[in-house]
């Protein structure tokens, strides 16, 4: 089973005695305040659950399986996230 956006949703004004508007509102400003920080350079630490971090992965050449052509794959920011020591041990 996986969980979506809707069903985080349901489960914060659940547990926070929230209607879903209000939850949904939380969330967004959360989850924008995370992508907002990662942009700017910054990396994004919640203790316990784990570190948010952008890298630039620099542009490079690739190679197309099927044809076994060369291909020029664009440079990009990515995100990459690490899991806190608590959130891994709760897991386990």
């Amino acid at each position: 089973m996986k969980m979506n956006k809707g069903d985080l949703v349901n489960k914060i004004a659940e547990n926070a005695n929230l209607s879903k508007a209000q939850a949904t509102e939380a969330l967004n400003t959360v989850l924008d305040c995370i992508g907002q920080s990662l942009k700017d350079g910054d990396k994004v630490s919640l203790v316990g659950f784990g570190t948010f971090t952008c890298t630039h992965r620099p542009a490079r050449t690739g190679r197309n399986p099927q044809t076994g052509a060369s291909i020029q794959i664009a440079a990009k920011n990515v995100v990459k996230f690490k899991p806190g020591k608590e959130l891994a041990e709760s897991v386990n």
